[in-house]
């Protein structure tokens, strides 16, 4: 069993073959996607994939790369969108220094805005950091968010045991499995299992041995066996774990169940039955 904590499958990429790539997740033990938003069309598309999809919840937030584009109309707009009960966590959002497509005090004012919209809705975060580490640590920190994950991890150890102190996740991907990633495998070392969710970020940042490709869920696999081997364990053991965790940080077993939420939602035995 597999849960997908990251994904976008609202993508152009996945345009011409969507549906059939869904169906095969079944058949690859992948029982869960969450489908994050990264701007105001894509936090839309992902809860219409949600609520047609028994398999996928959404996540609805602002990218920084697109922070330029929020205002306050839009901020009530992402507001009502989080109002779908398929809907289990906000983002992602946080700060990119590396591109800037969004002036830096553009992006820090609209995270901190968004941190405390997702505060009111209690919903947990998904949180973007890219050469921002000690800016998005503060931020989060000033804030009175305490859950959520921090999405394709690339921080110190030290910064993710405080992050997990605080109440958040650490988001692995297919980054685990590239020759230069001693950072990463230091992080994975010093924290425990139970606070690791499994993420692809599909399309993007395929898993050896499919670097370069487009990247998808059934890959978890290859992120669950380099963590397993990183950690000494099982495969097996740690997708149940990383499955119970994304289950803990989104809430599915208080809030929102399967097959509770929307009764049009196709069951993805449906899609492969078509």
């Amino acid at each position: 069993m597999f849960f997908e904590s990251h994904a976008h499958y609202d993508d152009p990429r996945f345009d011409e073959d969507r549906e059939e790539l869904l169906a095969s997740f079944q058949r690859n033990s992948v029982d869960y996607v969450i489908n994050v938003g990264a701007d105001m069309e894509s936090s839309e598309a992902s809860v219409k994939l949600a609520e047609d999809y028994d398999f996928i919840y959404a996540a609805a937030g602002v990218h920084p790369h697109a922070a330029n584009t929020l205002n306050e109309d839009n901020l009530k707009k992402l507001e009502d969108i989080c109002s779908n009960p398929t809907v289990v966590a906000y983002g992602e959002i946080g700060l990119d220094f590396h591109y800037d497509h969004s002036p830096r005090d553009v992006q820090r004012y609209w995270f901190a805005r968004q941190l405390e919209l997702a505060e009111r809705l209690d919903l947990p975060v998904i949180i973007h950091s890219r050469e921002a580490a000690a800016e998005t640590f503060d931020i989060i920190k000033s804030s009175n968010v305490r859950k959520g994950v921090i999405h394709c991890y690339s921080g110190s150890a030290p910064m993710a045991l405080d992050y997990i102190e605080m109440g958040f996740y650490i988001g692995v991907g297919g980054v685990i499995t590239f020759k230069k990633t001693r950072k990463l495998r230091e992080v994975v070392e010093a924290i425990p299992l139970e606070r690791v969710l499994l993420e692809t970020d599909a399309p993007y940042l395929a898993p050896v041995p499919h670097r370069g490709q487009r990247n998808n869920s059934n890959y978890l696999i290859f992120v669950a066996t380099k963590i397993a081997e990183i950690k000494g364990n099982s495969t097996q053991n740690v997708a149940k774990i990383t499955f119970a965790n994304a289950r803990e940080v989104f809430s599915l077993d208080s809030k929102r169940k399967p097959n509770e939420i929307i009764k049009k939602k196709r069951h993805i035995s449906d899609i492969i039955n078509k």
